[in-house]
């Protein structure tokens, strides 16, 4: 007979001791930080994804085109690869901005009144 250690005691009597941590992660600024973060992110990753999937298909079946020159040595697929480049730190650029704006002020109260709260507990000495 096995037993499941991963279950929790069968005496429903003791409640669960909530951590700062999970109270915050319940808390709905949390939900909508987390609901902020994916609506930017998840796109912007798509979009990005698509930039390069268009590179790598045209590179590999549209010679003739990624092969014209531009300038000297310089044909359109070395400027689709270098733009490549480009649009990883206009990408970069744009979440630091974004995040600074609108998601860390709100990450920045969270943790504040998770660090207040652990002060708190701390100072009051462990609960028996």
């Amino acid at each position: 007979m096995s037993t499941n250690h991963n279950s929790p005691p069968a005496d429903d009597t003791v409640p669960a001791a909530v951590t700062p941590y999970q109270r915050v992660q319940d808390s709905a600024d949390f939900q909508n930080l987390r609901s902020r973060f994916r609506k930017f992110v998840f796109p912007m990753t798509a979009v990005f994804f698509s930039w390069y999937a268009l590179y790598v298909l045209l590179s590999n079946y549209a010679h003739e085109f990624m092969s014209i020159q531009v300038f000297g040595n310089v044909n359109i697929g070395l400027i689709f690869g270098l733009l490549q480049i480009v649009s990883t730190f206009a990408i970069t650029t744009i979440y630091v901005r974004w995040a600074n704006k609108r998601q860390d002020p709100i990450a920045e109260a969270l943790r504040d009144d998770v660090e207040a709260e652990l002060a708190t507990s701390a100072q009051e000495g462990p609960r028996s």
